[in-house]
């Protein structure tokens, strides 16, 4: 059974940096593609990025391009989100997400989700 978990969430100033941590379990990286997403309160959730299974990195928020960047570690089977430059507007919960090889922005491909971990962006 494919699982992925995220953690790092928490509360950080304007401007600053957090790391998003999704462990997977039950696949290996080299066969899932796997996703960020978040959601506001009220809004819609919202693809971020993803990583196929060949590596390859997709951005799909320009609200995000040059800040967060999307890796992976296959050794220990972990997709992270590295969050820099931090705005109120990134206040949200953050999802990672997982199907087989290939990336979309859409919820609907996605068979398997974490649980989400809150990021909240205040001074």
């Amino acid at each position: 059974q494919w699982q992925v978990v995220e953690s790092g969430g928490g509360l950080v100033q304007p401007g600053g940096s957090l790391r998003l941590s999704c462990a997977a379990s039950g696949f290996t990286l080299d066969y899932g593609a796997v996703a960020w997403f978040r959601q506001a309160p009220g809004k819609e959730r919202e693809a971020i990025l993803c990583i196929t299974s060949d590596g390859e990195a997709t951005n799909y928020a320009d609200s995000v391009k040059g800040r967060f960047t999307i890796s992976r570690d296959i050794a220990k089977n972990t997709v992270y989100l590295q969050m820099n430059s931090l705005k109120p507007d990134d206040t949200a919960v953050y999802y990672c997400a997982a199907q087989l090889y290939y990336c979309s922005e859409y919820v609907q491909p996605y068979d398997y989700w974490g649980q989400g971990t809150q990021v909240t962006v205040s001074s």
